[in-house]
């Protein structure tokens, strides 16, 4: 093969009050039944080689290097730019040609993945496309010439293409996310902005954006957070009051670095679970790719679903509710860390950290080898994990400690994310057909 230019092509674009209750099991679908493809590849291509499965890890590290340099301010937006690019590359990588030899198949699936996230990012990147060039160009140094390649590069652009031109106007962008939003009139339990900023509510549109799979943002509302004058309410309230304030005495050392080590975007913290998954299958280039694009499918869905709920129940956070609320009320009492500018139920940290779980678990298992995490909120803390839930607990208490969330909300933060992977990865075959 003769090394063409690499063109852009134009957009088409620690201790519980009470413990953590999920609804009864997540999902146990194998990674081999899911995952299965449409094609005429054989079960002998399901091992692929180590270079293979090298193109995979290394595209996905250029993902989230570009999102890092030149990504969006609106978390939804970037992890929208993940799906494109994945779901690009799941489909391409799939569509292997009938006259591609067995042995070359591998080829052709690594020159189709890189290709379809090279194409796609450039669009949504276009200020990286100088390093995005070099990593396609690099990649494909790595594959031997011939039909294998260039057929591979040629359905990577097409399927980008057509991912690009499918999601155009989708409001994910960020102007749309953070539409303008009234504040409601004060009222006992009704959201008010907080302090210490008392900014306007944010991400109000992303209940108004078009979903990838769910057929519409309210397709798992949850039911209403703890009426006001339930013991529930009273409880939770005052474990936020005692645990998550500023100042507190009963909180320990180390609830409040879980508080700190979570503080942070979900969609960063878990780039490197994503990544340990990815980089520890031996499942085919193809496969990984699916991987990718259904992670991050369910968690721009997830996030829509979260603020459909936030704002059909305008439910207070618990600055307000212990500042101005009739329990005791307390105008100097400050939380931990600053309050988000939107409503309280359902938390979105834990929507994310659920839909994440139920995706990995499905896909890879529940547990894995131990690995290290750090966090860019807690310099010099790295923890050691070996399953993907204990993400999700520690992501409930985070928030409590914190003083910006009451457990229920982060609980049912937890439901509403599993409910919507749930629906995406039963609907994975429908999200990677090419028609």
């Amino acid at each position: 093969m003769t090394r063409r230019p690499i063109n852009n092509h134009p957009t088409c674009e620690g201790t519980h009050v009470r413990p953590l209750r999920l609804r009864p099991a997540l999902i146990t679908l194998s990674s081999a039944a899911l995952l299965a493809t449409a094609t005429a590849t054989p079960p002998a291509a399901a091992s692929p080689a180590p270079a293979r499965a090298s193109v995979a890890l290394d595209w996905y590290d250029t993902t989230a290097e570009t999102i890092a340099a030149a990504g969006a301010p609106t978390q939804v937006t970037n992890s929208r730019t993940w799906a494109i690019s994945w779901l690009a590359a799941a489909r391409a990588a799939r569509q292997v040609p009938a006259g591609i030899d067995r042995g070359d198949r591998g080829d052709f699936q690594d020159a189709a993945l890189a290709s379809a996230v090279h194409h796609s990012l450039t669009a949504l990147a276009p200020g990286r496309t100088e390093q995005l060039d070099t990593a396609l160009r690099q990649t494909l140094e790595t594959i031997p010439d011939g039909p294998a390649e260039d057929q591979g590069v040629a359905a990577g652009e097409q399927q980008a293409r057509l991912a690009l031109a499918s999601r155009e106007g989708d409001g994910l962008d960020p102007e749309s996310v953070n539409a303008p939003f009234p504040v409601p009139q004060p009222a006992p339990g009704v959201w008010q902005p907080t302090p210490p900023s008392n900014a306007p509510a944010t991400q109000y549109g992303n209940r108004l954006a078009r979903p990838f799979a769910l057929e519409q943002a309210n397709q798992f509302r949850l039911g209403p957070p703890p009426a006001l004058d339930s013991a529930r309410y009273r409880s939770e309230l005052a474990e936020v009051r005692t645990y998550g304030a500023k100042d507190s005495t009963r909180r320990t050392t180390r609830q409040t670095e879980t508080a700190t080590f979570w503080l942070g975007s979900s969609l960063t913290l878990y780039t490197e679970p994503l990544r340990v998954a990815l980089a520890r299958s031996s499942a085919s280039s193809a496969q990984q790719a699916e991987l990718v694009a259904l992670f991050h499918i369910a968690l721009v869905d997830t996030q829509i679903a979260t603020s459909d709920t936030k704002y059909a129940y305008l439910r207070w956070r618990p600055v307000t509710a212990i500042r101005t609320g009739e329990i005791a009320p307390d105008p100097a009492w400050t939380p931990l860390h600053d309050t988000p500018a939107h409503p309280d139920y359902p938390s979105g940290h834990n929507t994310y950290s659920g839909a994440a779980e139920a995706v990995l678990t499905a896909l890879v298992g529940p547990r894995t080898a131990p690995f290290d995490l750090t966090s860019p909120t807690a310099p010099g803390v790295t923890r050691t994990y070996t399953s993907w839930h204990r993400l999700t607990i520690e992501n409930v208490d985070a928030r409590v400690y914190s003083g910006i969330h009451t457990r229920s909300a982060d609980e049912a933060g937890v439901r509403l994310g599993t409910d919507v992977a749930r629906y995406v990865l039963r609907h994975a075959e429908q999200l990677f057909g090419t028609g």
